[in-house]
């Protein structure tokens, strides 16, 4: 199936250039000529789109503002997005990945660099929504049903599981402790592991790697970062680890805050050096945007 891009562009020399280039190579293109229109559209699909690539500097909506809307809706918000705009300064590129954007192309832009960027995004996008549909499929044979209670800071959960060689999956701590979710932390945490491991392979899964998913059969969003060590003790020559997140919601901006925390956490236990996950889980809490309460 072709994948389905959006262009947002209000030069319409650009626009066609780029929708010719990506028809020619294989993809359906919807173009839109400025961020409000763009929104008015993703409103109006059935489905959404594979890529959104857009222009910075647009009248009524511009790129900045458009891609804000778009991260902040969980609907759009695991949509790759690219920036591509005139704006060259190391400040406005800076700028653009601060806000968090997948990538920044300058224009005039060679067509080989940009085919390059769409494939690899979109190869992770389809990626991911491989393992939210293994997720799902594999809580739904638990028949796990979402807790009908009001949200607080004790159901945003921070896992870590393990690899075993005799048990596989195993749920090593988490936090807030000995709490009723609602539904077996042992039984979510392995099936996330198994449904990532599934999709990547044993052997893919050697450095770290972050996946923001929705977990629609409890109505939670999670973010799960997987790493490993070397340790010859494994049968793979690896210890494999998993370090989730299971919150009410999560969007792009906070995943990317959620990532740069579980990046520094990771080391700490390739070294096998102690750590608080209470700390972490509160750092982690700290850059959430949903209302809790204690």
């Amino acid at each position: 199936m072709k994948s389905l891009i959006l262009a947002v562009d209000d030069d319409s020399v650009v626009l066609d250039n780029l929708k010719t280039t990506l028809e020619l190579n294989n993809y359906i293109v919807i173009t839109a000529q400025n961020g409000q229109e763009a929104l008015d559209m993703l409103g109006e699909l059935e489905g959404f789109p594979d890529l959104i690539i857009s222009d910075i500097m647009m009248p009524i909506m511009d790129g900045y503002d458009f891609f804000k809307v778009v991260s902040n809706d969980p609907r759009w918000n695991t949509i790759p997005f690219l920036f591509l705009s005139v704006k060259t300064s190391p400040t406005d590129i800076i700028f653009g990945k601060l806000l968090g954007v997948d990538d920044y192309l300058i224009k005039p832009f060679r067509g080989q660099d940009l085919l390059a960027i769409i494939t690899g995004k979109i190869s992770r996008r389809k990626r991911t929504e491989s393992i939210k549909n293994k997720v799902t499929e594999l809580l739904t044979s638990l028949n796990i049903t979402p807790p009908g209670i009001p949200v607080e800071k004790k159901k945003i959960i921070l896992i870590e599981v393990s690899w075993d060689d005799f048990y596989g999956p195993k749920l090593i701590s988490h936090y807030p402790k000995k709490e009723d979710f609602g539904f077996s932390l042992e039984d979510i945490g392995t099936q996330l592991y198994q449904s990532v491991q599934a999709i990547y392979g044993n052997s893919k899964i050697t450095k770290g790697e972050g996946l923001l998913i929705n977990i629609e059969n409890i109505k939670n969003d999670g973010y799960i970062y997987f790493d490993s060590y070397p340790d010859l003790a494994f049968r793979s020559g690896e210890k494999q680890f998993m370090i989730g997140l299971i919150a009410p919601s999560i969007n792009y901006l906070e995943s990317l805050k959620i990532k740069a925390i579980l990046k520094e956490l990771s080391p700490k236990i390739k070294e096998k050096r102690d750590w608080n996950i209470q700390f972490y889980w509160e750092k982690i809490v700290s850059v959430l945007s949903i209302q809790t309460i204690s």
